[in-house]
């Protein structure tokens, strides 16, 4: 992978071939394959988007630690931001999950009683946990954004979400660790004839679910709650 952001002139096709993961994020953004020789300035003219919020999100999924610089930010359109998270938990609810269920099912029918069992439960927790999550984001961090203009004063309802968006960082590094430990229970206590392929979807799965929330994580905490902060006037945690 290139070492250099992307820039509006980068052809859309070598940020496919720099990162392949992204093809799971342009569906996200509306964006289709079949861009040719187009540039990403093209493509975005194309679809109607904004082109400094595309590189945004393709330059923080493609490079590790990645973040614009504070006027660069400023500059940049982030209204598009929450419709993209949101599309982005419904990609996560209606498609990843879904994809690692139906690979753990097949594995746990295979894995004995005891770490079918084991298997089955944990799963089933997580998505609990993530619904749970999600559904808090959107019914009250969300609406910051939409719901408020700059100087607007911070009702008291809104405050008591403020305090809570200091613990989204604790909760997304949970998310991602349990996934973590779903994938050390797989690969040390799932039985050797277990069915290889099933095995092989089952982590690769888990394993781009965690690399594609810990980029999701840093959009909601170090951009998200950042701009929400700077429209009410008011540093968030």
């Amino acid at each position: 992978m290139q070492h250099q952001p992307f820039t509006t002139h980068t052809k859309m096709a070598d940020i496919v071939t720099a990162n392949h993961s992204l093809l799971l994020v342009m569906p996200r953004l509306g964006i289709r394959l079949g861009f040719g020789e187009q540039s990403v300035k093209e493509v975005c003219d194309r679809y109607n988007l904004d082109v400094d919020f595309v590189l945004l999100i393709f330059n923080v999924y493609s490079f590790e630690g990645y973040l614009p610089a504070p006027d660069t930010l400023a500059s940049t359109n982030l209204k598009p931001l929450v419709p993209y998270l949101q599309s982005s938990h419904h990609y996560y609810l209606s498609e990843r999950l879904p994809h690692i269920k139906r690979h753990l099912l097949n594995v746990a029918a295979r894995a004995g009683d005891r770490y079918g069992a084991i298997l089955r439960q944990f799963f089933a927790d997580y998505e609990h946990e993530v619904r749970d999550h999600f559904t808090f984001e959107e019914q009250h961090i969300f609406p910051l954004l939409n719901n408020t203009s700059a100087n607007q004063p911070i009702s008291q309802s809104s405050s008591r979400v403020i305090k809570k968006s200091s613990h989204l960082s604790h909760n997304h590094s949970d998310l991602v660790d349990r996934l973590s430990d779903l994938t050390s229970i797989v690969l040390k206590y799932i039985p050797a004839d277990s069915l290889t392929e099933e095995l092989n979807e089952l982590v690769f799965g888990i394993m781009q679910l965690s690399s594609d929330l810990e980029k999701h994580a840093l959009l909601e905490e170090k951009i998200l709650i950042p701009y929400i902060g700077q429209i009410l006037n008011q540093p968030l945690p």
